[in-house]
């Protein structure tokens, strides 16, 4: 239960932080896509552990293989298998809190709904996961280029510091350009240190990725309980560490009135486009048309270099202080994550239109 996404373009992940191998089963990816690997493996690059001084020191090359559902480089219609093996574990890292619990992990709550815990590393709570779900996501890209849609995320906060400049002037190509994934140098310079002054403080920081979602045709979504909002806002919360999730104006909607806050429409020769765009591009649940924008919280990693108070599985008082290897800001290889679950909720919702429209 809980490990699968998606009504026709539908995945679902397995495997745990420490264990062989992780994975993800695609079920409902049309038949006749080009599967590009080297595409896959650039997005699994982009997530992967040890890629900068301000990410985690685990090595893991997160090379994937294909099982099944692929023949000639492209999709046969049928499920495809992908699976992605450990390399890099260290679950000695671990042992001191085989019988612990971690303050803000999710040791307590696994232990009390299953009754055991795999401790090394979090296990399925893991965002090791989380590669699995990039393996996914880039299939899904590959298809929703075919549509001529984008999706395109970047870190625009690091704790205090926020990035205040509208998705519209600033030059997302330039994203991938520095370590903390911010497209304005002078931001991403300052970030940078604050991560690195955070780290060598044995301590953890929050921050926010944004994303832009383009060329989304009127349409997509469902009415009541399906709305597009809701499910990307599920997506962007199933990923770890996700506090809140805000699209369109978000909470700063509230300052206005609805005389600001309304988006007027207008014809444009053959295409229906709004003034504004505080909708986000949706409405009433449904894509309009316009630019698809929304904001992603994420905590400060849980797991800190330095002793708190805790208890253990009896009830008794203890200290537990984080070893290993750990992110001191999620937020740089959380970029491609919030990209594959966006591209994973739009392929969806494309197919699911194009099966209620003859």
């Amino acid at each position: 239960m809980g490990s699968s996404y998606g009504q026709i373009f539908r995945i679902t992940t397995f495997g745990e932080s420490h264990g062989k191998a992780i994975g993800v089963i695609i079920d409902g990816c049309p038949a006749g896509l080009e599967i590009d690997e080297a595409f896959i493996q650039s997005e699994l690059v982009r997530r992967k552990p040890g890629q900068s001084r301000i990410t985690t020191h685990r090595r893991e090359d997160d090379e994937f293989k294909i099982l099944s559902g692929v023949f000639e480089g492209r999709a046969t219609g049928t499920p495809i298998a992908m699976v992605i093996h450990n390399a890099d574990q260290r679950s000695k890292d671990y042992s001191h809190i085989a019988d612990k619990y971690r303050p803000s992990h999710a040791d307590f709550t696994y232990q009390e709904k299953y009754g055991l815990r795999d401790y090394r590393g979090g296990g399925r709570s893991s965002a090791r996961e989380t590669a699995a779900r990039v393996a996914a996501g880039a299939v899904a890209k590959l298809f929703l280029k075919q549509k001529g849609i984008d999706v395109q995320a970047w870190v625009s906060q690091v704790g205090p510091l926020k990035l205040e400049k509208d998705y519209q002037a600033l030059d997302l190509s330039q994203t991938e350009s520095n370590m903390v994934r911010c497209p304005d140098a002078d931001m991403a310079e300052k970030m940078i240190g604050l991560i690195d002054e955070t780290r060598k403080n044995r301590d953890t920081i929050g921050g926010v990725v944004s994303a832009v979602i383009t060329g989304v045709p009127v349409g997509l979504g469902e009415p009541v309980f399906d709305k597009l909002h809701a499910e990307l806002g599920k997506a962007m919360l199933g990923i770890n560490a996700v506090k809140g999730f805000e699209y369109g104006s978000g909470f700063d909607g509230v300052e206005m009135y609805g005389s600001q806050h309304n988006d007027i429409i207008r014809k444009e020769g053959e295409q229906v486009k709004t003034d504004t765009n505080h909708s986000g591009g949706i409405q009433g649940g449904i894509s309009n048309g316009e630019d698809i924008y929304f904001r992603v919280a994420f905590k400060p990693v849980a797991t800190i270099m330095q002793d708190q108070d805790s208890i253990n599985e009896g009830g008794e008082a203890v200290k537990v202080s984080g070893k290993g290897r750990h992110d001191p800001c999620v937020v740089p290889r959380a970029v491609p994550i919030v990209d594959a679950m966006a591209a994973l909720v739009i392929a969806d919702f494309y197919l699911r239109n194009k099966s209620v429209k003859l």
